[in-house]
C-alpha cells in the first residue's frame, strides 16, 4: 500500500513537472512573437522607422543605412564622412540584385559602415534627390539607371557614382574613395565644385526674348526628324529595348488626325496593336509591364508601374475613340480590371507597382516567375483547346522565352485565327475568356510578386485621369465612381489646411511636402473630372492649387516652374525639370493646365505664362523631338483652332456625354445646369432649355440645341 502511494506522489510530481516544462515552452514562444524587429533579425538599421517599401525591404541589411533627412546630413558633416548615396525602388530588378549580392554581405558592409555615412533613397519617395545625383551620374558617365550609387561630400555633393556594381567593383572603388579623401581630399573637393557647375548648368531654361511663332510646319519638320527613328514593322522605336512612351503616342495620334496624316496614323495605330499584341501587356491578367528587352515587344521587364497603366488607359480609350478597335477597348477595360484587382485598396487610392521578381517554386526570387508558362502547364491545363490556344498565343518558338518558358504574344488578329480554324468571333471570344479565367487561377496559387503599397499623389492623379478618360469614352459609370473616390481621397488627405499637397500616402499618414509633379498631375486630372461631371468644386481646387504653385515653385527669371516648392530644404541644386519622358515634364503638364485655365478663367496671367514656357521650350525641340511631345501637343493648340464648348441646360450631361462620342483634342468643355457666373456661362442660362456655345478666339457662334450641329461648327 504504502509503494503504491509513493508511484502515485512520483507521478503527481512528473505531471506537475512535465505541465511547468510546457508552460515554460509556451511562455517563450509566446515571447518570441513578442520580441522587437532587432531581436528576430541579425541586423537592423535605421530604415525599419521607415514607411517605404524599397527601405523597408533593406531595414535588415549589414550596412547602416540611414534615411534621406536633415538628421543624417548633419551627421555626415559633423563626422566629416564620405556619404554614400544608394537610390532605387521596390520594383527594381537590379536594385535586388545588388542588394542580395552587396548590401547583404558583411565585408562589404564593413567597408561602408567604417568609411562611409550611408543613405538610402526611394526615388519615387524623393524624386529631387533622384534628379540631382542622375544627372551627376549621367554626367560623370554618359549614361543613368537604377540602382543609382553615388558618393559624396559630407556636404552632399557628389564625387563619383554610377549604377550597378557587382560586389568585388564595389569594394574596390569604395577603397580607392576613402583613400583618396583620407590622403588628399582636395582632389574631391575640386572635382565637386567642376561637377556641381555642370550639374547647374543642366535644367537651366533661359527666357526666350525672340518674337513668339508656333507654326504647323515646325511641328510636321520635328516629326520628320522623328520619323527616322520609327520602327515602321513592328512598332515604336527601331531599337531594343523597347519602351511604350505614352505620351509620345498620345502626341503623335493627335497629330495624325488633326492634320490628316495616314501615314503617321497607320504608324501609331501598328504601334498600339503590336504593344497589345506583345507580350508587354499581360494577357491573362490585364495591365503593362514596363518595356520590352527584345524589338518585338516580347519579353517585357515584368515589373509593372502605376503610371505606365494610368497613361495607356487614357492613350488606348482615345484611339478606340478614332478607330473604334474593338482590340483598343479590350485593352481599356482589362487594364482597369488589373488595376482594380491589384493596385487599389478600399480608400480608393492606388498603389505604386509589382515587383518584377517573384518566388520559384524551389523559393528562389526570380525575375517573370508569375506571368511565364511552361508548354507543359500549358497542356494540362487547356486540354483539348490547347492546340489553338497554342497559335493564338504564340506557344512555339516565337513565343519561346528560356528555360522550357513562353510569355504569351500574338501575332494574327482574332478574324484570322476563327478563319484557320473555322469558328465563330464570338465562340472564339468565349474560349478565350475561357483560357484567361483558368490561368488567372492557377497563377493565383503562385507566389505573388511583391507590392509596393504607398501611394503616390502625382501617380494617382495620373490614374484618375486614365479613369476620367476611360468613362469619358466609354461612358462606364463604375470608371467614373472610381475617378470621383480618388479626387475626394486627394481632397481631403493629400491636400492641407495652407492649400499645399503632399507627395506620399500609407498607413494613414500623408508625408512629404509634394512636387511640381504632383501639383501638374493633380490639377490635370481635376480639369478632366471636372469636364465629365461640371462639379465646379473640382474646376475651383484646379485653379487654387494652380495659384500656390506660382506662389511657391514660379521662377519670375525663367518663366518656368522649379521642381521643388520654395518650403522644401535646398539640395545641391534646384532644378526645372522640362524635358518628356515616360511621364511627361512638369512643366509640360503645367504649361497646358495655364492654357485651359486662361480660357475657363478668362485670365491673362495663365495664358502669357503658359505661351512664354512653351516658347522658352521651342529652341531644343527640333532637335530630339522626342523628348518634347507634351510640349508639342502643347503647340497644337496654337497652331490649330481651339474651342470652348459651353453647355447650359438641364440636359448639360446628356449633352457632353453624347459630344464625347467624337474624338476633339483641341477643346475644351465647361457647363452647368443652371445659371453660372464663370466667365464662358455667364447670361447664359435660359430655363428649360439646354443651348451648346462653340467658341474660338473669344468669339462665339449662334447657340445650338444639337450636338450634330455643334459638330459641323468645329474644324479638327
Amino acid at each position: 500500500m504504502l509503494f503504491l502511494y509513493l508511484i502515485l506522489c512520483i507521478f503527481d510530481i512528473m505531471q506537475k513537472l512535465l505541465f511547468s516544462i510546457l508552460l515554460i515552452a509556451v511562455t517563450l514562444l509566446s515571447c518570441k512573437g513578442q520580441t522587437s524587429e532587432k531581436m528576430t533579425h541579425k541586423y537592423t538599421n535605421d530604415l525599419i522607422n521607415e514607411t517605404s517599401p524599397y527601405l523597408l525591404q533593406h531595414a535588415h541589411n549589414p550596412v547602416n543605412w540611414k534615411p534621406w533627412n536633415e538628421k543624417t546630413l548633419a551627421e555626415a558633416k559633423a563626422q566629416n564622412k564620405l556619404i554614400i548615396i544608394s537610390i532605387g525602388y521596390a520594383a527594381c530588378h537590379w536594385c535586388h540584385v545588388m542588394e542580395h549580392e552587396s548590401f547583404e554581405d558583411t565585408l562589404v558592409a564593413k567597408v561602408m559602415n567604417d568609411n562611409f555615412i550611408s543613405i538610402k533613397v526611394d526615388r519615387e519617395e524623393r524624386p529631387d534627390v533622384d534628379q540631382v545625383y542622375m544627372n551627376a551620374v549621367q554626367l560623370m558617365t554618359g549614361r543613368g539607371g537604377w540602382p543609382l550609387n553615388t558618393v559624396a561630400l559630407p556636404d552632399g555633393r557628389p564625387v563619383w557614382g554610377g549604377t550597378y556594381f557587382k560586389k568585388e567593383q564595389w569594394i574596390k572603388v569604395l577603397n580607392q574613395i576613402s583613400d583618396v579623401y583620407k590622403e588628399d581630399p582636395s582632389k574631391l573637393i575640386a572635382y565637386a565644385d567642376k561637377l556641381e557647375a555642370g550639374i547647374k548648368s543642366l535644367d537651366v531654361v533661359s527666357l526666350n526674348t525672340n518674337e513668339v511663332e508656333f507654326t504647323q510646319g515646325f511641328i510636321k519638320e520635328s516629326i520628320s526628324t522623328w520619323s527616322k527613328n520609327f520602327d515602321n514593322t513592328k512598332g515604336g522605336m527601331n531599337r531594343a529595348p523597347k519602351f511604350m512612351m505614352p505620351n509620345n503616342l498620345h502626341f503623335l495620334l493627335r497629330q495624325a488626325y488633326q492634320n490628316n496624316d495616314a501615314t503617321l496614323q497607320d504608324y501609331v495605330n501598328l504601334t498600339l496593336t503590336k504593344i497589345a499584341y506583345g507580350g508587354v501587356f499581360d494577357h491573362v491578367g490585364g495591365g503593362f509591364s514596363r518595356y520590352s528587352v527584345d524589338n518585338k515587344w516580347h519579353v517585357p521587364h515584368f515589373e509593372k508601374m502605376l503610371y505606365d497603366n494610368a497613361q495607356l488607359v487614357s492613350l488606348y480609350s482615345d484611339a478606340y475613340l478614332i478607330t473604334k478597335n474593338e482590340l483598343y477597348k479590350d485593352v481599356v477595360y482589362q487594364t482597369l480590371e488589373f488595376i482594380e484587382r491589384e493596385l487599389t485598396n478600399p480608400e480608393g487610392t492606388f498603389y505604386s507597382s509589382l515587383d518584377a521578381d517573384s518566388n520559384t517554386p524551389k523559393g528562389e526570387l526570380e525575375e517573370g516567375a508569375y506571368y511565364v508558362w511552361t508548354k507543359e502547364e500549358l497542356k494540362s491545363l487547356l486540354e483539348t483547346d490547347f492546340n489553338l490556344f497554342a497559335d493564338y498565343y504564340n506557344v512555339n518558338n516565337y513565343g519561346f522565352w528560356e528555360d522550357k518558358n513562353y510569355v504569351l504574344i500574338r501575332k494574327d488578329s482574332d478574324k484570322d485565327i476563327a478563319e484557320k480554324y473555322n469558328i465563330s468571333i464570338e465562340d472564339l471570344s468565349i474560349k478565350i475568356k475561357q483560357w484567361k479565367d483558368t490561368l488567372l487561377t492557377e497563377r493565383e496559387k503562385r507566389s505573388r510578386p511583391r507590392l509596393d503599397d504607398k501611394v503616390l499623389t502625382s501617380w494617382n492623379a495620373l490614374m484618375l485621369k486614365g479613369y476620367a478618360d476611360a468613362y469619358r469614352v466609354f461612358n462606364e459609370p463604375h470608371f467614373l465612381d472610381a475617378a470621383i473616390k480618388n479626387a475626394n481621397f486627394i481632397f481631403d488627405k493629400q491636400l492641407t489646411s495652407d492649400g499645399s499637397l503632399n507627395h506620399s500616402y500609407k498607413n494613414g499618414k500623408s508625408t512629404i511636402n509634394g512636387y511640381l509633379e504632383d501639383y501638374a498631375a493633380t490639377v490635370d486630372a481635376f480639369l478632366a473630372l471636372y469636364e465629365n461631371t461640371l462639379d465646379e468644386k473640382w474646376l475651383q481646387t484646379a485653379k487654387n492649387l494652380t495659384n500656390y504653385t506660382f506662389d511657391h515653385f514660379f521662377d519670375d527669371n525663367s518663366k518656368m516652374f522649379y521642381f521643388t516648392s520654395d518650403k522644401d530644404a535646398s539640395l545641391v541644386t534646384r532644378n526645372i525639370e522640362y524635358r518628356d519622358n515616360v511621364i511627361p515634364a512638369s512643366n509640360s503638364i503645367m504649361a497646358k493646365n495655364l492654357f485651359k485655365l486662361s480660357h475657363y478663367f478668362d485670365n491673362e496671367t495663365y495664358h502669357n505664362t503658359a505661351t512664354t514656357m512653351l516658347h522658352n521650350i521651342n529652341p531644343e525641340i527640333a532637335s530630339y523631338p522626342s523628348g518634347f511631345s507634351n510640349w508639342l501637343d502643347l503647340m497644337l493648340n496654337y497652331t490649330n483652332n481651339y474651342y470652348e464648348v459651353a453647355i447650359v441646360g438641364d440636359k448639360a450631361l446628356d449633352k457632353i456625354q453624347e459630344l464625347n462620342q467624337s474624338y476633339i483634342p483641341n477643346k475644351l468643355i465647361v457647363g452647368s445646369t443652371n445659371d453660372n457666373t464663370l466667365p464662358l456661362l455667364e447670361n447664359r442660362y435660359v430655363e428649360g432649355e439646354t443651348y451648346i456655345y462653340v467658341c474660338v478666339n473669344k468669339a462665339c457662334k449662334l447657340p445650338v440645341k444639337e450636338v450634330e450641329k455643334a459638330l459641323t461648327l468645329i474644324e479638327k
